[in-house]
């Protein structure tokens, strides 16, 4: 089953990621370090394989837009980086719709008489195309742990399955069940362990400098957004009268703070959002920063090598020890950040199911 599920993905997609090389007649600028990081942690429509001279190795994505009640679907090869259109859609290299698609019909390049229209993009860009090589291959481990365990339910687990065992008890016990009890954990236990091993095999995928590996899926805004998103929405769905009790008429509180002005209960409103917007920013921040700094090392070598080629050998050794100890430090992180995501959580969900005993009854 799950290899026919491959095949039948492999199937659809295998018109889009035929590997292109295309020798670039343009000559070598001088090296702006800037745009080479933003290149690097942003999105993009194109898989860059690597670069031989002026030869460029990639894989072109599939672009897919809606627009005027038509689908229409393409390589995004057919652009040739912004430098011509196709079908009357544009790709932007510049200006306000930078890195945007828009519609232009009939006008040609660099024609502004007309404001362009924007068509829905769906288009499979290179974090969404990881995004998807990421969860095929979370489910195929997952699934082969599975069989593991019904094949050998009385024997000491081995090779994947042993990998993944204490992991997977480190967060049952350590992080669900000390979170919400023994009455809850069973609950949630699915969920922290599904966004738990996302992010963490994410994060360590975005450590791979060569093919698959290399997109920043963790660092984009958006995927940390819904991530979050999910957690807000179990929290706030899951929780009981108490927790909304706490939230609009907090126990124990001065009326003073209250009424006429609700002051606390305000505080504790906008609490309901400022929890999952800090569990957004803080795993893409995390991981952003992490690729920054190493590309921003080996960026010197770059830098020197254009003040004088000695500069550039004599700053390499120090830059490449660098790159690799925070590339060291980012496996560390990789886990923190899985760890520190999911327990958050799990204390949310704690929270929104935490039931009070009746302290007067003896």
């Amino acid at each position: 089953m799950i290899k026919k599920l491959f095949f039948f993905i492999f199937a659809i997609f295998f018109p889009f990621t035929l590997v292109k090389a295309e020798n670039s007649p343009v000559k070598a600028a001088e090296f702006k370090p800037g745009e080479m990081i933003i290149e690097h942690i942003t999105d993009a429509h194109e898989w860059h394989i690597l670069s031989i001279g002026n030869t460029h190795i990639s894989i072109p994505l599939p672009i897919i837009l809606w627009h005027e009640g038509k689908l229409h679907i393409f390589c995004y090869s057919k652009f040739h980086h912004g430098q011509s259109d196709y079908g009357g859609f544009r790709y932007m290299t510049d200006g306000a719709y930078k890195n945007k698609i828009i519609y232009v019909g009939n006008n040609s390049l660099g024609n502004e008489n007309k404001s362009p229209t924007i068509p829905l993009d769906f288009s499979i860009t290179k974090n969404v195309a990881s995004l998807f090589l990421s969860v095929i291959a979370l489910i195929i481990i997952f699934l082969t742990v599975a069989r593991a365990y019904k094949r050998n339910e009385k024997h000491a687990p081995k090779g994947l399955q042993s990998l993944l065992e204490p992991i997977i008890i480190f967060v049952r016990d350590d992080i669900a069940k000390s979170s919400l009890g023994e009455k809850h954990y069973e609950r949630f236990t699915p969920y922290l362990l599904t966004v738990f091993f996302f992010i963490f095999f994410n994060n360590l995928l975005g450590i791979v400098p060569f093919f698959p590996g290399g997109a920043n899926v963790t660092g984009n805004i958006t995927v940390t957004m819904m991530l979050a998103l999910f957690t807000f929405l179990i929290t706030n769905l899951s929780g009981n009268r108490h927790y909304w009790q706490d939230i609009f008429n907090t126990p124990g509180i001065p009326w003073w703070l209250k009424i006429p002005i609700p002051i606390l209960p305000l505080i504790e409103f906008l609490g309901l959002f400022t929890k999952p917007f800090v569990l957004m920013v803080r795993l893409f921040a995390n991981m952003t920063a992490g690729h920054i700094i190493v590309l921003g090392f080996m960026s010197l070598i770059f830098v020197f090598g254009n003040i004088n080629p000695a500069f550039g050998y004599g700053i390499s050794l120090i830059s490449i020890l660098m790159s690799i100890f925070i590339s060291l430090l980012e496996i560390l992180v990789s886990f923190l950040q899985a760890f520190v995501f999911t327990l958050l959580s799990a204390l949310y969900f704690g929270m929104a199911t935490e039931e009070i005993e009746n302290s007067n009854h003896k």
